[in-house]
């Protein structure tokens, strides 16, 4: 029986190692205990004949390559048995499952008005931003199958993480976000423009901006009409949410109580209104953390985009090779001294 060398290669590229390779160590396990148990010592002969010396000859010329030859069968199935049971695997062919999923960029407002403790979070007085990760935090650990990008802005934009399947890289880029990090202003016509930038290269029906912010553009080199109008082009839908109180909350007793804004700036939610209207996206008004978390429950029924997932290469388990193997080199050993006999 001979293997064609197309046969040979497909072994070789489909070869997928062993799922249990530390059984192979079992191998020299019979070597191991013939050396270690004492030899057993004959009792002497039970029976003395004239002729033992000629029948002891007879025996050595006549079977000694019987037991050398049963020996090494037996050695050749425990090394197939050994294979069998450090189950052999071998790679399938290739298989792309379908899935779902978008591509998601997060832009989150880091001025100076995010620390406007006026949010309750487990019965507590928090700023915005604390409520704001707490409930984004939930949001991400429901994104499966998305890819999840980070930017923060305040007087300027920046990029935190690009779009990735890493969700745990974005959590801990969000929870190290601090309020003033990138300015005490807002820039919510540039944190468009940088958002539209990562997101361009997606395919059409994928790209999807998520901003939130609690005041109004008052920095930055575009006006959030103006970068609507890039995004609109770009095909970029943007979901505006317009988070804060209409006051503070204070504590007292552990009762939340509330308090007028000491904001200088209230929330332009007539300009967020109309940058999601203008790209097909839409406006949410969030007040507490509820209405917050309600907002991205009702992002999350979103359509999800169908796409093609990873490809996979299944294991196929080849452990009956090896075993059938040895049960044929057993069987070989057992009969080829009758037949020889």
């Amino acid at each position: 029986m001979s293997l064609s060398l197309p046969t040979l290669q497909f072994l070789y590229d489909g070869y997928a190692g062993f799922a249990w390779p530390w059984l192979w160590l079992a191998f020299p396990l019979p070597w191991l205990v013939r050396w270690l148990l004492p030899a057993r010592r004959g009792q002497g002969d039970a029976l003395k004949v004239p002729y033992r010396q000629q029948l002891e000859s007879i025996a050595r010329l006549g079977g000694r390559a019987a037991p050398r030859r049963t020996a090494a069968l037996a050695w050749l199935a425990w090394f197939l048995l050994c294979a069998a049971v450090a189950r052999p695997q071998q790679f399938g062919e290739a298989v792309v499952p379908p899935g779902s999923g978008r591509d998601l960029m997060l832009a989150v407002d880091l001025s100076g008005s995010m620390t406007e403790a006026d949010m309750e979070l487990g019965g507590a007085v928090v700023d915005r931003l604390t409520a704001a990760k707490a409930v984004l935090a939930d949001f991400l650990d429901r994104r499966e199958g998305d890819r999840v990008g980070l930017l923060v802005f305040g007087q300027r934009a920046y990029a935190m993480t690009p779009l990735t399947r890493d969700l745990q890289t974005v959590r801990e880029q969000l929870r190290d976000a601090v309020a003033g990090l990138a300015g005490r202003e807002t820039a919510i016509g540039d944190a468009i423009a940088l958002a539209v930038r990562r997101l361009r290269t997606q395919e059409e029906g994928q790209r999807v901006l998520i901003l939130l912010t609690d005041g109004v553009n008052s920095a930055g080199v575009l006006t959030p009409q103006k970068a609507a109008e890039l995004a609109k082009e770009e095909h970029v839908r943007i979901h505006t949410i317009a988070f804060g109180s209409d006051g503070r909350m204070v504590s007292v007793f552990g009762i939340p109580l509330p308090l007028p804004s000491s904001a200088p700036e209230g929330i332009d939610e007539a300009t967020l209104r109309d940058v999601a209207m203008q790209t097909g996206g839409r406006f949410f008004r969030a007040r507490d953390t509820r209405e917050l978390a309600g907002i991205y429950a009702e992002l999350d029924r979103l359509e999800p985009v169908r796409q093609p997932g990873e490809a996979v290469r299944p294991r196929i388990e080849r452990y009956y090779w090896p075993l059938a193997g040895a049960l044929f080199v057993a069987l070989l050993a057992l009969a080829w001294p009758r037949r020889r006999a």
